[in-house]
């Protein structure tokens, strides 16, 4: 089974890669790199899920295969 990680961070990958693949080796994770005709994906959401999602959405479209996004980010509610 092949899994795309919507991420070109190696590190992430890597992480991901270990966490998730620690107890079978029947999984193949990739990565955008693998698909470098997939380019810059906008993040257009308001929320770090719905960019996480946008992600993941069109990865899967482009690749035909299940992916998995995140998107982290800082949240400062003093700052409003």
């Amino acid at each position: 089974m092949k899994i795309v990680i919507a991420t070109n961070n190696r590190d992430k990958l890597a992480e991901l890669n270990n966490a998730l693949n620690n107890s079978t080796n029947d999984i193949d994770f990739l990565s955008l790199s693998d698909f470098p005709e997939i380019g810059e994906i906008e993040e257009t959401g308001k929320t770090l899920e719905e960019n996480a999602l946008i992600k993941a959405r069109e990865v899967h479209k482009v690749t035909g295969l299940p992916s998995i996004s995140d998107d982290t980010g800082l949240e400062v509610d003093a700052l409003h």
